[in-house]
């Protein structure tokens, strides 16, 4: 069975000539790039985010900035620019690549350069690097995915807050090599009390018995298109529950998916060589899909 990435993308050959936005200066690809000395390189000392152009517009941008601000907070960043200037940034880069839809940004911000090859905060005295990647980018995934339950799992808050959106991903790396050494496509973690709870890469849900059920989202990402999905359970008289729920309930339930901004609502088939449902997108999957393409649309 061929592999299969939740950030599976058709080829552009557009994509070969982008314009990339480095610290306020459009560079061809090529010629994009940071310094050795860079703390997001050297360190992973950095917060992203990743946005969607659908129509010309970025889907929920005002949510994704809120998150990457508050992000940079957290970790004592100065991004260097109010939310004015990263718009300004983004339709730059937009406007430069010529895209009006199916594109995909990665949004970067670490804490600059240092002036010597060591962790302290201090040795970043040159500022912000801010990095622009826009891609031309249809999600081309082309059956469920596969998951395996991986050793690896989402942590506590004081090591460090599976909330951020941090450059510092090995965690979620090493539970993804884990799981596709066991034959899937992505890992499935759980949290520190053994709850079912995300993948290394996605949030994760479940249905049963015409309910949706997600994890507390104490210990995953806090994913905008997570929140979303449980939005528009409530708008639309659908049962919904932030919960604890074990593998048990997981193996037994009718159908699983993975939300994210680049895939939306990706059906899973399979977790741990057990068949979820009939291995296919189900109804609800389908059901939640269609909402949401509405909900992008409007």
């Amino acid at each position: 069975m061929t592999e299969v990435s939740t950030h599976q993308a058709l080829e552009d050959a557009r994509n070969d000539t982008i314009q990339i936005w480095v610290n306020g200066t459009l560079k061809p690809r090529a010629e994009a790039t940071v310094s050795v000395f860079d703390s997001g390189f050297m360190l992973g000392d950095g917060v992203w985010e990743g946005l969607r152009l659908y129509d010309g517009r970025w889907a929920f941008l005002e949510e994704h900035l809120d998150r990457l601000f508050e992000a940079a907070k957290a970790i004592d960043l100065d991004i260097g620019m109010d939310r004015a200037a990263v718009i300004d940034a983004l339709e730059e880069t937009r406007l430069a690549n010529g895209m009006a839809s199916d594109a995909h940004a990665r949004l970067m911000v670490t804490r600059g350069v240092k002036t010597r090859p060591f962790q302290h905060p201090s040795l970043s005295q040159q500022g912000p690097t801010v990095v622009i990647i826009m891609e031309h980018s249809r999600p081309s995934i082309p059956r469920p995915l596969k998951l395996a339950t991986v050793p690896h799992i989402r942590g506590l808050p004081m090591t460090q807050d599976p909330k951020l959106n941090s450059h510092s991903k090995l965690n979620c790396i090493l539970a993804c090599i884990a799981a596709e050494k066991a034959g899937a496509d992505e890992a499935l973690m759980l949290d520190i009390n053994g709850f079912v709870n995300t993948t290394n890469a996605c949030n994760f849900f479940i249905v049963r018995k015409g309910a949706v059920w997600t994890s507390t989202g104490d210990y995953c990402m806090n994913g905008i298109t997570r929140q979303k999905v449980i939005d528009l359970c409530r708008a639309n008289d659908i049962p919904v529950f932030e919960r604890n729920y074990s593998l048990v309930d997981t193996y037994g339930a009718d159908e699983a998916f993975l939300t994210g901004t680049f895939g939306a609502q990706t059906p899973v088939s399979e977790i741990d060589g057990r068949q979820i449902g009939t291995g296919e997108a189900g109804p609800m999957t389908l059901r939640l899909r269609a909402l949401y393409k509405d909900l992008v649309a409007s």
